[in-house]
C-alpha cells in the first residue's frame, strides 16, 4: 500500500517522515475560500476532507492523507495572509491573547475513512508594532495560517501552549500514527 500526502507543506512532509518512511507528495489544489459562516472546526475538517477526496479519486487503492490547519481567535478564522499588511493585522489581533489552532487529518483508502481534528491553544505575549515588524522581516509568516510558524522565529511570540505542539506545526503525528495503524 502506497501512502500519499495530499499537501505541499514542507513541515508536514518532514513530520510525516517520522512515522512513515516512504510516501509520495501529491498536493491537492482545491478552493479553500470560506463561504458563509462555518465554525473553525467544521471548516478545517471540511478542507482536509476535500483535499483527501480530491487526491483519493486519482489514487483509490492508496492511503491518502489530507490535512488542514487553521488559527481562530474569537471564532474568527485567520487563514494564510495575502500580504505583509494582512499578516501585521493578524499578529496584532493575536497579540496578548489566547487563540485556537486546529489541525484536521483525513485518511482515505478504498472504502475506509478515518478523520480527527486535534485542537491546541496558543497564548501570545503582548507584542509591540516593532516586535511584529521584526518578525515580519523574517518573511516566515508567508503561507502560514495566522501569519506565524511556531517552529521558527514565531516561537518568540508565544507565551505558552496547551495541547499538541505538532497540531500547531500542522500535523498531529501521534494521533496520525494511531489512525494509520488501523489501515491495512
Amino acid at each position: 500500500m502506497a501512502v500519499i500526502l495530499a499537501s505541499q507543506s514542507p513541515r508536514r512532509k518532514e513530520l510525516l517522515q517520522r512515522i512513515v518512511p516512504e510516501f509520495e507528495v501529491v498536493p491537492a489544489d482545491i478552493d479553500e475560500e470560506v463561504r458563509g459562516f462555518i465554525t473553525p472546526m467544521d471548516y478545517v475538517l471540511t478542507m482536509a476532507t476535500k483535499k483527501a477526496k480530491h487526491i483519493a479519486a486519482k489514487y483509490p487503492n492508496d492511503l491518502v492523507i489530507g490535512c488542514d490547519t487553521i488559527v481562530a481567535v474569537n471564532n474568527e478564522i485567520l487563514g494564510k495572509p495575502a500580504s505583509r499588511d494582512e499578516a501585521f493585522k493578524m499578529l496584532k489581533k493575536l497579540s496578548g491573547k489566547k487563540h485556537e489552532v486546529y489541525t484536521s487529518v483525513v485518511l482515505l483508502k478504498e472504502d475506509q475513512e478515518s478523520s480527527a481534528t486535534v485542537p491546541a491553544t496558543v497564548e501570545f505575549y503582548q507584542l509591540s508594532d516593532e516586535e511584529i515588524n521584526h518578525y515580519l522581516d523574517t518573511e516566515e509568516y508567508a503561507d502560514k495560517a495566522g501569519a506565524y510558524g511556531i517552529q521558527g522565529q514565531g516561537a518568540l511570540l508565544v507565551k505558552g501552549i496547551h495541547g499538541d505542539y505538532y497540531t500547531i506545526m500542522g500535523l498531529p503525528i501521534a494521533q496520525l500514527s494511531r489512525m494509520i495503524a488501523t489501515f491495512k
